[in-house]
């Protein structure tokens, strides 16, 4: 009954960068990062230049290839969520897959159509773009009515983002994410294929092998090899009971499932980020000069990143490959680690700043996973700040907005002179330290008048100096007790 659109951008990389430059639109043009052409538009494409090529080797199969340095991934970044915020705007159900992916849960506009077509009649339903396999429709069919619908709204996906966004891409509708995924590839570049059911066996048995079957990975590939299992008719004619011994009931269950094309996982709205991270690759990075300089080259546009979103994040993490040359292998290590208060103060706000010291507390990290005394040899370097935290907002709802109004002239002036005096002491700054002892000494001098004079006012007694300068107290006394407190740790935390 479900209806699923993956939307598959065309040479993503190569787009972005004929975006921002289209005088590079009529020529073969490839995106370099490192010593490797990640992607080319069509134009190279036609000349020999494949994805993952050595720059070198695409240089000699397209002596004309113009390169351009896709290290800086901000504009592809930026250019991706304003794809899936366009999807957004038809339907809540997006559901980001990397840069360039979408999938997009379209069931409930289709029903709608649907019930609209009824009442109008079937006249309009015709299929927009191609048939896998070419299957004839049935219209009696509502499966096939409403796939046919699907194939409709993610024509008008594919309009508006050649219209509004520049950018061209295929699109794959069908009854779960797996098939759709598997199907939106069968026309390129800039085209749309709709799979019925009854195609379902046929899309499956064109792979080339079980690891073409996403959702099964490198290391259950490996497995499945050993137990003689290579071809997706492998998998589907493997016995069950085996299987599950081999690799346990619930991974065993679901990736015969997949291999049948069946799979029921949701399309999950991926919302903001949960983590920012950037890395850098090469090959070989040996002291510790090297790698501060990573670090520092790293940090720039990760601090950018994070002062757009708005929050805060609360940790850091470091993550490095390291290569052994005894054991000729690679292993990933990583360290992480809380941000100390006084940088989440600065960040986003002073963010060029406080790079010293993040390079500081990202070379504790790497000190504790390396002996720089010894040899080492580092292929990747990674940062990611993660565990990120709406900043403290003073919205209508919020106790705050409640107490940041003018406050009347005539009393709160000599409040702030009382509180003001009071703030002075040694230990103005912390609430935490002082509320639950006698105060500092300056606190202790307030004369007996001025505290006879702060009870007729029944204002609370704690120290005022925990008061931003908005914060209306005429107001604040006013509040229940409990509400007071709930304000006053909010303030604190």
């Amino acid at each position: 009954s479900r209806v699923i659109v993956h939307v598959d951008l065309d040479c993503f990389y190569a787009q972005v960068e004929m975006l921002r430059n289209p005088d590079l639109r009529d020529k073969p043009l490839g995106v370099q990062q490192k010593s490797l052409v990640v992607t080319s538009n069509y134009k190279a494409r036609k000349l020999g230049v494949k994805k993952l090529m050595s720059v070198k080797d695409a240089k000699e199969k397209c002596p004309q290839l113009i390169l351009v340095n896709g290290e800086d991934l901000t504009p592809y970044r930026e250019m991706s969520y304003k794809v899936t915020e366009l999807l957004g705007e038809f339907c809540p159900l997006v559901e980001r897959l990397g840069f360039d992916e979408n999938f997009v849960d379209i069931t409930e506009i289709v029903e709608k159509r649907l019930n609209q077509l009824e009442q109008s009649g079937w006249s309009r339903v015709c299929v927009s773009g191609h048939v896998y396999n070419n299957q004839a429709l049935n219209l009696h069919d509502t499966t096939h009515v409403r796939l046919v619908m699907g194939s409709q709204v993610a024509e008008e996906f594919r309009e508006a983002l050649s219209t509004r966004l520049g950018l061209t891409g295929c699109a794959g509708v069908a009854s779960n994410k797996l098939l759709a995924k598997l199907v939106s590839g069968t026309f390129k570049p800039n085209q749309q294929t709709v799979l019925l059911p009854e195609s379902c066996g046929d899309l499956m048995r064109t792979l080339d092998g079980i690891q073409k079957i996403p959702g099964i990975g490198y290391k259950t590939t490996k497995r499945l090899e050993t137990l003689g299992v290579r071809s997706v008719c492998d998998l589907q004619a493997f016995p069950p009971a085996v299987l599950e011994k081999e690799l346990g009931v619930s991974v065993a269950q679901r990736i015969q499932k997949l291999s049948y094309g069946e799979d029921n996982s949701p399309v999950t709205p991926s919302g903001p980020p949960q983590s920012f991270s950037d890395e850098d690759s090469f090959k070989k990075c040996s002291s510790e000069v090297e790698v501060k300089e990573k670090i520092e080259e790293l940090l720039p546009s990760l601090l950018d990143r994070i002062c757009k979103d708005g929050r805060q994040p609360r940790t850091v993490r470091l993550t490095i490959r390291q290569f052994s040359s005894a054991a000729r292998c690679f292993s990933r290590e990583s360290r992480q680690c809380p941000l100390p208060p006084h940088l989440l103060q600065k960040l986003g706000k002073e963010s060029s700043n406080i790079l010293s010291s993040l390079v500081d507390i990202l070379m504790k990290l790497f000190r504790k996973m390396i002996d720089v005394d010894l040899p080492f040899h580092l292929t990747l370097l990674s940062i990611c700040f993660s565990n990120l935290k709406d900043l403290p907002s003073s919205k209508k709802g919020s106790i705050s907005f409640y107490l940041k109004q003018m406050s009347p002239p005539s009393s709160s002036g000599k409040r702030a002179r009382e509180a003001e005096d009071v703030s002075q002491g040694e230990g103005s700054a912390s609430w935490n330290q002082n509320s639950h002892r006698p105060g500092t000494t300056k606190t202790r001098k307030l004369s007996k008048e001025k505290k006879s004079d702060l009870k007729k006012e029944e204002i609370p007694a704690f120290p005022f100096h925990l008061f931003p300068g908005d914060i209306d107290q005429e107001v604040f006394r006013e509040l229940p007790e409990d509400i007071q407190k709930e304000f006053l740790s909010e303030k604190n935390k």
